[in-house]
């Protein structure tokens, strides 16, 4: 993996290097993704794949199809790093998504020191109330699962989810949709100061429409796939203005790192 950009942002090494044309092992990795200080507000990373026709997943359907040992690299360290993980309900059905591991090595060694737990979160992002049945298992050695909703999952919904769940991770953001500033405030009082949404594109757009992402890493494969793919955002108009500040590269596949306005 080598450096083809690195402009500096919020954690990025930035004039101390990596610069273009070096190569990046593991510790110059995770200092170019890095957190800002996150102690006031939240700070939401979004983390999507694409192809290079623009599809975010392959024709079968699921992303996995078109992840590269690069991008699984950067999305393990993201993981890794972050405090709790945003998904939508529908997306972590189709990807059949489990609660997280435990993070890697000294990641999780550091994290537990500062208080933040071996294992990130995961928040399911859900207006009916539903908990998709993998994540609703307890599971020994893995991390918490909350749910995200409103008031319009109704009482029956809720008292599901409290039941699966436990009342304390029932998170109501919201009275005929989940809003989704709130959503985020919620979870920085409740010490996820790192987000990392995973999608899928539904709630990506949801979520940079809301005003409420600060940076999107986008990995691009070498891949043309044709096919009805989605793009990694759907459904609501988002205009954000987001500019890159880190592009890295590894036997074809592209990393970027794209951070908000202002910054």
């Amino acid at each position: 993996m080598r450096v083809l950009l690195n402009e500096g942002a919020p954690g990025v090494v930035g004039a101390d290097g990596p610069f273009p044309g070096d190569p990046v092992d593991d510790a110059a990795l995770e200092r170019l993704y890095s957190y800002p200080d996150t102690s006031a507000r939240a700070w939401v990373r979004a983390n999507m794949v694409a192809t290079l026709d623009g599809g975010a997943a392959g024709n079968d359907g699921r992303t996995a199809s078109i992840n590269t040992e690069p991008d699984n690299r950067v999305f393990t360290l993201l993981r890794d790093l972050a405090d709790v993980i945003l998904v939508g309900a529908g997306t972590a059905r189709v990807e059949g998504y489990r609660r997280a591991a435990r993070r890697s090595g000294v990641l999780a060694e550091r994290a537990l020191a500062e208080g933040r737990g071996a294992h990130p979160a995961i928040a399911v992002v859900s207006e009916s109330g539903g908990v998709p049945p993998i994540l609703a298992e307890e599971v020994p050695d893995r991390g918490a699962v909350y749910l995200v909703t409103c008031e319009a999952a109704g009482p029956e919904a809720l008292q599901r989810a409290r039941d699966v769940l436990g009342a304390e991770r029932v998170l109501i953001a919201g009275q005929d949709e989940v809003d989704l500033p709130r959503a985020v405030r919620v979870l920085h009082e409740r010490g996820l100061r790192r987000v990392l949404c995973e999608g899928g594109p539904r709630l990506l757009a949801d979520v940079a429409a809301a005003g409420v992402l600060d940076e999107l890493c986008q990995t691009v494969v070498p891949l043309m796939a044709g096919g009805r793919a989605q793009r990694i955002t759907a459904g609501t108009p988002a205009d954000r203005h987001l500019f890159p500040r880190l592009v890295l590269e590894a036997d074809g596949t592209l990393l970027h790192r794209w951070i908000r306005d202002g910054v």
